[in-house]
């Protein structure tokens, strides 16, 4: 008896932007009720592989792709992406695809609502039929139970804190009985520890109903705990694939990136011969009412030239700090630059106090996705500090000044490079940009303006293993060469450790308390958890 086909095979595919290889000959097969993670550097040609299966349109408008996409057996060539879901192709996204001012249910349901003729109308057929909420409801719920989610399918998406629109995504793809192939797309980024540990439970569950899923991500320890296969890209090829069992998060990491990497994935920050004493922000009393991760009377003092973390769990409220300092959301207290006081709720101000933020929301609050990279770099310098301009630029006549592209454009060639940026060039617009890549220009955007004070939010959240390394590399070298103050949120304690000179722990929205960064891990985990130490 012949064995069943794969539920998916992707055999020799190719792929060129403009005469730009970015995929070569690359071969993925993945069994029935199997978990293969796909794994890469920012770049590596996961997203365009992605793009690929799901028929995305960018991929006929650029001339198309080689190879061949199977699925059980059949191949397929989708045209769209709402043919690859009839298909039997879901995909939960890093980037949450859902409408905030819909229920759970409305997006569970979304384009597949179910609908009941009407007395009145039945003669004129389906046109005039109406929402039956009670089947989309029970719908819903049943979604929701198979992922173990105890939630109303009423509520609104809008109120629910980020970790559930995260397994709203999941209930979504589930609901839909068709489905074969489950693609998720960095699951975790946003999630718990707790959380991220159940939704793993979850891929399990659903590989032993069947179903076939691919796992993108860049938590590597993740890899080894969950996957059955693992499949290695580097610059468009495949350059590993094989069981688990015979490779190691080492192996992985070096063979991504093609280079041998420090066992701990990140830079040691190496002792200071003098620690910086001089304040330069003083935060009494500050309160922020950022949804999900409030700030409820916290105080700091934070020294010039040093490298400062907050860490904690997830709501409780260390990513509001950042966000309250730069105005983004309504905040009370006071707060210190320099000695002056900040007027607050003026993201302007905060600016011209020379603090420059990079957002844990890249897509939301810190691109312009539309428009080109180096538009994306020049943009906020052009507004705040005059530059790349030709012309005045102070006084009445600064009105007459006019923007000068070809300096914004050497200027995000060097960032590029600098940074690593992948792209096809700095015209390429933002939004087409791997995650981690925008993460990059975020950074290259917030360098610009030249801050005294660089407020980091989540700055390796979804970047692969060289990136990051790259990133908290010139974090370091922007502090310790240039004396750049850091104050950097994340929710990898690890990573605080390895850059920071002090790591202060918040929880339910208050300092729980500061600790240099070779402390012991009892007394991090103490003050997680509200303990005193």
């Amino acid at each position: 008896m012949t064995s069943p086909p794969p539920a998916l095979e992707l055999d020799g595919i190719r792929k060129e932007y403009y005469g730009n290889v970015v995929l070569q000959g690359v071969d993925l097969t993945l069994a029935k009720g199997e978990i293969h993670a796909l794994l890469g550097e920012n770049g590596a040609g996961k997203s365009t592989l992605m793009n690929i299966l799901f028929g995305m349109p960018v991929i006929a408008e650029t001339g198309g792709f080689d190879g061949e996409v199977r699925l059980a057996g059949a191949p397929v060539a989708f045209g769209s992406p709402e043919e690859a879901m009839a298909g039997g192709i879901g995909m939960v996204h890093q980037e949450f695809m859902l409408i905030p001012g819909f229920t759970v249910a409305e997006n569970i349901k979304l384009n597949r609502e179910p609908l009941r003729p009407t007395k009145v109308f039945k003669p004129f057929g389906n046109a005039l039929r109406r929402l039956d909420e009670g089947v989309m409801h029970a719908d819903a719920r049943a979604s929701l139970d198979r992922i173990h989610l105890d939630l109303s399918s009423h509520v609104l998406i809008s109120a629910l804190p980020v970790g559930h629109m995260q397994f709203i995504e999941i209930a979504r793809e589930v609901d839909k009985s068709a489905i074969k192939v489950l693609v998720f797309d960095e699951p975790t980024a946003v999630l718990t520890e707790g959380e991220a540990e159940t939704l793993l439970g979850i891929m399990r569950e659903l590989a032993e109903q069947g179903i076939a899923i691919l796992f993108i991500t860049h938590r590597l320890e993740e890899v080894m705990r969950v996957a059955d296969s693992v499949t290695i890209l580097r610059d468009g090829q495949r350059v590993w694939s094989g069981p688990k069992q015979e490779t190691s998060v080492e192996h992985i990491a070096e063979t991504m990136v093609g280079r041998d990497l420090e066992s701990d994935e990140v830079p040691v920050l190496a002792a200071r011969d003098e620690k910086p004493q001089t304040t330069i922000l003083e935060v009494r009393d500050l309160a922020v009412a950022m949804p999900g991760e409030s700030v409820r009377g916290l105080d700091l003092d934070i020294r010039r030239g040093e490298i400062f973390g907050l860490g904690g769990l997830a709501g409780q409220g260390k990513i509001g700090v950042a966000n309250g300092l730069m105005g983004l959301y309504p905040t009370t207290g006071s707060v210190k630059v320099n000695g002056a006081e900040l007027r607050l709720n003026q993201p302007r101000e905060s600016l011209n106090a020379g603090m420059s933020f990079v957002s844990e929301d890249r897509r939301g609050v810190g691109l312009i996705l539309d428009e080109s990279i180096e538009m994306n770099i020049a943009i906020p310098a052009v507004e705040v500090k005059s530059k790349f301009l030709r012309g005045p630029r102070s006084g009445w006549l600064k009105s007459f000044g006019w923007f000068d592209g070809t300096a914004a454009r050497r200027h995000a060639e060097s960032m590029i490079e600098r940074l690593d940026i992948r792209t096809m060039g700095p015209s390429q617009a933002v939004g087409r940009l791997s995650g981690g890549n925008q993460q990059k220009v975020c950074l290259a955007r917030a360098m610009v303006l030249d801050p005294d004070i660089l407020l980091v939010s989540e700055p390796t959240r979804g970047i692969d293993v060289g990136a990051k390394k790259l990133v908290l590399d010139l974090l370091v070298e922007l502090n310790r060469e240039h004396g750049l103050t850091v104050i950097m949120t994340s929710s990898e304690l690890m990573e605080l450790r390895s850059v920071c000179d002090r790591i202060a722990i918040v929880t339910e929205g208050k300092v729980a308390g500061i600790l240099p960064p070779d402390a012991p891990d009892v007394k991090f985990g103490l003050l997680m958890s509200g303990e005193a130490v």
